[in-house]
């Protein structure tokens, strides 16, 4: 998995079957060494949020179907807090 933040859509009138009703949307990881890519959204993303995406062949799996996709959107991120597991300091 991987966090990012979408920037983009992308619009495809005639595509795969088994894609059609899917969203699909741009996203910059977080670790700017990485390439933006696309990932098909269910849970309502848009421009400008932070997102978990899981990506190769779980992201396959939409509705018991394996699909031609590599990446899901599969959250979107409220906050991110990282410390050291309740310690003080």
């Amino acid at each position: 998995m991987l966090i990012g933040t979408v920037v983009g859509n992308i619009w495809a009138t005639r595509k795969e079957e088994g894609l059609t009703g899917l969203k699909f949307l741009v996203v910059q990881p977080d670790d700017l060494n990485e390439s933006t890519f696309i990932a098909v959204d269910r849970i309502g993303a848009g421009i400008d949020d932070q997102v978990m995406v899981s990506r190769g062949a779980p992201a396959s799996l939409i509705e018991e179907r394996n699909l031609p996709v590599d990446a899901l959107i599969i959250g979107i991120v409220d906050s991110i807090g990282i410390g050291r597991g309740g310690e003080n300091g």
